[in-house]
């Protein structure tokens, strides 16, 4: 099964392989990627739905407990027919009166707890560049210029999503791997920066238990200039929670370190961080719900750098915080989380467990 409506059909560059660091070989890796989703395709379902309005392709018939659901632009991941999250591509879909510069694709939202507990926002009314979950990045220069990918509403820079490159179920759980392009908007005309594949996947979690959302971030500079990225308080990536989380009081705050102060806790290293608040459920009523992120020990500068916003549901890993640092030409930066999305209050030894298992897995 492959979602491959809604996506720019003008901007098919390149693919990357998650396994292999190697260089990236832009028409041939796409051609391999087209073939091979293609004859996956036709063996498995033998058909794709193709319709004037949005595509739904379900795998229902899989019998798998983890399933993906296609909508133009957009795929949901279900275990066991619940919804678990959904990723946002195509173009992205713009809320009305929001500016067209913050159109986003390329991210993560709803995230929903085992209980129906949505977790995360989107397009918050005072920030309207926050999405679920993302990754941009804030201050950056390169040959002279200065783009912005984050704060889209500046118009120094875009992320653009530009390719699904696959996806994959299994009876262990499923995925969908995805490429992005950030576009720097200050040159004379847009200029491709960095190439960004995405791997989501959700591997099947026992009833009662939290769900578990693996994602893998791999961002290629695709110039021949080094891309500086300066010290700065944020970007990376990024996770905004419900608006009703919005005010100090109306979200909380657990590092592996501790911490719960959310002013102490900004710029504090960890290896994970529980966010949460109250939500409502489309099962159990009213209660606490929300995620935990976690951060890989081979990430850059791990234990990372955390930006917790004052009075916003708004956190990020943040390696910048703890200095410069350069991606040259061709150069790759690899990023790997795993995110818990879990109702009720956080078991800090629990989490602990959970991280040091996975932390140990290839």
């Amino acid at each position: 099964m492959v979602c491959d409506r809604g996506m720019s059909q003008s901007a098919l560059s390149g693919a990357t392989n998650f396994r292999h660091p190697a260089p990236w070989n832009r028409l041939s890796a796409a051609l391999r990627w087209g073939a091979v989703v293609v004859l996956f395709f036709l063996a498995c379902w033998g058909l794709l739905a193709q319709t004037a309005g949005a595509a739904t392709v379900s795998s229902e018939a899989s019998g798998y407990p983890v399933r993906l659901e296609c909508g133009e632009g957009s795929v949901t991941f279900k275990l066991r027919s619940k919804p678990v999250v959904t990723y946002r591509g195509g173009h992205g879909v713009l809320p009305a009166g929001v500016p067209e510069e913050y159109r986003r694709a390329g991210y993560l939202h709803p995230l929903v707890s085992p209980l129906g507990r949505v977790v995360t926002g989107d397009y918050p009314k005072n920030h309207l560049h926050h999405h679920g979950v993302w990754a941009s990045w804030t201050r950056t220069e390169i040959d002279g210029r200065k783009p912005d990918f984050w704060n889209m509403g500046e118009k120094k820079g875009r992320v653009e999503m530009i390719q699904w490159l696959g996806s994959h179920e299994s009876a262990d759980g499923a995925e969908i791997e995805t490429l992005h392009r950030y576009v720097d908007l200050t040159a004379k005309v847009p200029t491709p920066i960095l190439l960004e594949g995405w791997k989501v996947r959700v591997p099947v979690t026992p009833e009662g238990k939290p769900y578990r959302i693996d994602l893998t971030v791999r961002q290629t500079n695709v110039t021949e200039h080094s891309l500086a990225l300066p010290e700065y308080r944020y970007g990376g990536l990024g996770f905004r929670g419900l608006d009703a989380w919005d005010g100090a009081p109306n979200c909380r705050f657990l590092s592996s370190e501790g911490v719960t102060n959310r002013v102490t806790g900004n710029e504090s290293h960890a290896r994970w961080c529980w966010i949460g608040g109250a939500a409502q459920s489309v099962e159990g009523g009213d209660g606490i719900a929300g995620v935990v992120l976690l951060a890989h020990p081979s990430n850059f500068r791990f234990p990372e750098p955390m930006r917790i916003h004052p009075t916003e549901p708004f956190f990020c890993w943040s390696p910048q915080q703890a200095g410069d640092f350069t991606l040259p030409p061709r150069g790759v930066h690899a990023m790997r989380y795993r995110i818990l999305v879990a109702d009720g209050t956080p078991d800090p030894k629990t989490i602990e467990r959970e991280w040091l298992e996975w932390s140990r897995e290839p």
